[in-house]
């Protein structure tokens, strides 16, 4: 079993469905599809981190 972090910035193609937070203190968990582009947060680029699958 791959226990790897999938990383992906604002802007690229979501790799994997499932829920995604924004890396660093602030705790926004976001549902993104595979295939959608990576939302930005507040305006900002930033870096989403794969919490849940689904």
């Amino acid at each position: 079993m791959e226990n790897q972090k999938v990383i992906l910035n604002t802007g690229k193609k979501c790799t994997v469905s499932g829920e995604w937070e924004i890396e660093g203190s602030i705790s926004t968990v976001v549902y993104v599809s595979k295939g959608e582009v990576m939302p930005a947060y507040c305006g900002k680029n930033v870096k989403w981190i794969l919490v849940r699958k689904g």
